[in-house]
C-alpha cells in the first residue's frame, strides 16, 4: 500500500485553495472565456472579473488597485522591477542586493555584471540579517539605481527588515524594491504609507495556481514597462491576461486577508513549526536549526542533520511519502551547498546536511508528528555516510 502523502515543501509551492478553485473554474471551462481586451459584453464579463481580482489583491496590500500589475510569475516580475529601474535611471550603474536574495534576482544581477553593472551584495549575519548600517553606508544616490531586498528568505524564512531598510533607501532618493513572494499571504504586511517603490509576489505560493503574479508599482516612483504589445495592464505590462489565474490570485487574496487578520492562526502556525523542531532536537541531538529563531516565517524550519547528507536523506524520505526540499526548488539537484547558508558563514557540510521544511495552512499536527518518526528513521539508516567532499567516513554515535 503506498504511503500517505506528507507535504512539507510549501515555500516551493502550495495546494490550491478550494475555494480558489472554485472561483477559477468558469474562466477555464468555457463559461466565461471572453478577451478581457474585447469590447463586447462577454470580454467586458472577463475584464470585470479582472478588476475584482486587482481589488483584491490590492486589499491584501494596503494599496490602491491602480498600483496593481499583473505578471506571469514572481521571477517576471523580479526582473520587471529591476528592470525598469535601470531604464528610468540609465545614468546609473549599481544595484544593491543581499547575498540571500532568490536565484531569480541573483541570476539577473549576475548577467548585470556582464553588461558592466556594478552589483552590492550585502552580507549576512550568522542568523541571515542584513546589516542596516551596512546598507545605508554602500547606497549612493548618484549611482544607485535600486535596492532590492528579499522580504523572507525561501530557505531560512528569516524576515528582513523592509521597512527600515525602505526609509533609508528612499532618504537617499533611490528606488527600492522587494521581493515579497515567501512573505505575502504568511505574515501580515501592509504597504500603507509604506517607503517600497515596488514588491512582487507569486499566486503559487499563497493557495493560488501557478502561471499568475503581481509587480506592486507605487503610483508615485517612475516605471517603464518591459513587455511591449497590445498595452495590457495599463500599457505596464503587454500580453493578455491569464483571466482565470488572475481570479484565483484574487480569490487566494480575498481569503488570506481575512486569516492573517486572525491572531491565533499565526500563533498556532509558530506553535505547530516550534512543536515539530523540538521534538525532533530532542530525539536528535545532532541537530540545528539554521536562521534567526524569531525573526522568521511561521511556517518555515531548515534544519541541520549534522554528518548526514542532505540529498541522501530526502531520497529516503521521498520514498517514505514525506515531502521537503534542500532549500530553494529551483536550485533542487544542484551539487554546490546553499548558496544562503554559506553567506550566513556555515561551513560546506554544514549546509549540505540542512532540509527545509514549510508548512501551510492545511498541514496537520497528525502529519507532524508522523514526520517525525520518518525523519529519526531516515536519519537512524544514514548514521554512517560518504560525506559529499569525499572525506573519510563520518560516523555517528
Amino acid at each position: 500500500m503506498k504511503n500517505q502523502l506528507i507535504y512539507l515543501d510549501n515555500n516551493a509551492t502550495t495546494r490550491v485553495h478550494p475555494e480558489v478553485a472554485a472561483a477559477m473554474l468558469p474562466y477555464v471551462t468555457g463559461e466565461c472565456y471572453g478577451n478581457p481586451s474585447a469590447s463586447y459584453g462577454f470580454g467586458k464579463k472577463a475584464r470585470a472579473a479582472v478588476e475584482q481580482a486587482r481589488q483584491q489583491v490590492a486589499y491584501l496590500l494596503a494599496v490602491d488597485a491602480k498600483e496593481i500589475v499583473f505578471t506571469s510569475c514572481g521571477t517576471e516580475s523580479n526582473y520587471t522591477a529591476i528592470e525598469s529601474a535601470l531604464r528610468c535611471y540609465p545614468e546609473r550603474r549599481h544595484v544593491v542586493i543581499s547575498a540571500g536574495e532568490h536565484s531569480a534576482v541573483e541570476n539577473l544581477c549576475l548577467d548585470l555584471e556582464r553588461r558592466a553593472y556594478r552589483v552590492t551584495r550585502l552580507g549576512l549575519d550568522g542568523e541571515g540579517l542584513v546589516d542596516l548600517a551596512e546598507l545605508e553606508s554602500v547606497v549612493n544616490s548618484d549611482d544607485t539605481a535600486l535596492v532590492s531586498l528579499i522580504w523572507a528568505n525561501n530557505e531560512t524564512g528569516v524576515l528582513s527588515p523592509i521597512e527600515d531598510a525602505a526609509n533609508i533607501v528612499k532618504n537617499k532618493g533611490v528606488l527600492f524594491h522587494s521581493d515579497a513572494v515567501q512573505a505575502v499571504g504568511k505574515v501580515p504586511l501592509s504597504l500603507a504609507d509604506s517607503a517600497v517603490s515596488m514588491l512582487s509576489l507569486s499566486g503559487h505560493k499563497l493557495h493560488a495556481a501557478k502561471g499568475v503574479g503581481v509587480l506592486y508599482v507605487n503610483g508615485r516612483v517612475r516605471f517603464e514597462p518591459i513587455l511591449l504589445g497590445g498595452g495590457q495592464e495599463n500599457g505596464r505590462r503587454s500580453g493578455t491576461e491569464n483571466v482565470a489565474g488572475i481570479v484565483g490570485l484574487g480569490k487566494a487574496a480575498e481569503i488570506l486577508r481575512y486569516v492573517l487578520k486572525d491572531e491565533h492562526h499565526q500563533q498556532q502556525m509558530s506553535e505547530m513549526r516550534d512543536r515539530f523542531e523540538r521534538t525532533l532536537l530532542d530525539r536528535m541531538p545532532d541537530t540545528l536549526v539554521n536562521g534567526h529563531r524569531e525573526k522568521r516565517l511561521p511556517n518555515t524550519s531548515n534544519l541541520c542533520f549534522a554528518g548526514v547528507d542532505a540529498e541522501g536523506l530526502l531520497i529516503l524520505l521521498d520514498n517514505a511519502g514525506l515531502c521537503c526540499s534542500p532549500g530553494s526548488a529551483c536550485s533542487t539537484g544542484s551539487v554546490k551547498p546553499s548558496r544562503v547558508l554559506t553567506a550566513m558563514g556555515m561551513s560546506a557540510a554544514r549546509a549540505r546536511s540542512s532540509v527545509r521544511f514549510s508548512l501551510s495552512m492545511f498541514t496537520t499536527e497528525q502529519e507532524l508528528d508522523r514526520a517525525v518518526d520518518l525523519i529519526e528513521q531516515a536519519v537512524s539508516k544514514l548514521k554512517i555516510v560518504l560525506p559529499v567532499s569525499g572525506g573519510p567516513v563520518i560516523r555517528h554515535t
